[in-house]
């Protein structure tokens, strides 16, 4: 009896302390396009193409000039689209002007 106790305590107190599920990040790319735009007013800012992995994905930051949100996703060719990060204070620095110099 004492040892079913002691092994429902120590089931019972992993599943308590366990890290919860990670939530789904990734949706349709129209879908995602679609809350992006409605749901934070974020605007596609700037994208690139990253080489190297099974498949090529598009790296995505998306922001709002108003509420100064921003989101980083990875866009598969499957359609997939996933939320990697995201945060708020988002700007923009500005291109300077490029010298000869090697250094810079």
């Amino acid at each position: 009896m004492f040892k079913r106790l002691i092994s429902s305590a120590l089931v019972f107190g992993m599943a308590a302390i366990a890290p919860p599920a990670r939530a789904q990040n990734c949706a349709p790319r129209e879908i995602v396009v679609e809350r992006m735009e409605r749901q934070f007013n974020e605007t596609l800012s700037s994208a690139g193409l990253q080489s190297g992995r099974s498949q090529d994905v598009i790296i995505e930051i998306w922001s709002s000039s108003q509420s100064g949100t921003f989101t980083v996703l990875v866009s598969h060719p499957t359609g997939l689209s996933c939320m990697v990060a995201s945060g708020h204070d988002y700007f923009i620095v500005p291109e300077h002007k490029r010298r000869n110099d090697p250094a810079s």
